[in-house]
């Protein structure tokens, strides 16, 4: 069920303590952690603690969570002083989502090309 945590799902065992991530900021509702491999020098994942498949089935259902991951991300990227920075939500295997669980990419760190990929 949608929100509820899902035992094959990597980011819920991130939430749950049960797989090591570098937290750079948690909150009641979202945590950020480095990403594992690194697309720029700043490379920050801000995910919701309730699990949803992508970002438009968590705005759909949780709009006050969407609005937390992305002011948290905004708070990420004034953390690691990245003046300018990308917020990416890849949506499906074709646009590039691996874990289906909503999470926000911060980028930043370096010029960023437009368009991407």
């Amino acid at each position: 069920m949608a929100g509820e945590a899902q035992s094959d799902c990597l980011f819920c065992k991130i939430v749950a303590g049960e797989v090591p991530a570098t937290v750079v900021r948690e909150t009641e509702t979202t945590v950020a952690f480095r990403d594992i491999n690194p697309q720029a020098p700043t490379h920050v994942l801000v995910i919701p603690k309730a699990h949803y498949p992508d970002a438009a089935s968590l705005a759909a259902a949780e709009p006050k969570i969407a609005a937390d991951v992305l002011r948290e991300a905004g708070e990420v990227a004034a953390d690691e002083k990245s003046e300018s920075y990308r917020i990416v939500f890849n949506t499906g295997s074709g646009a590039g989502q691996t874990v289906f669980h909503a999470h926000a990419h911060v980028l930043g760190g370096r010029g960023l090309q437009w368009p991407p990929g």
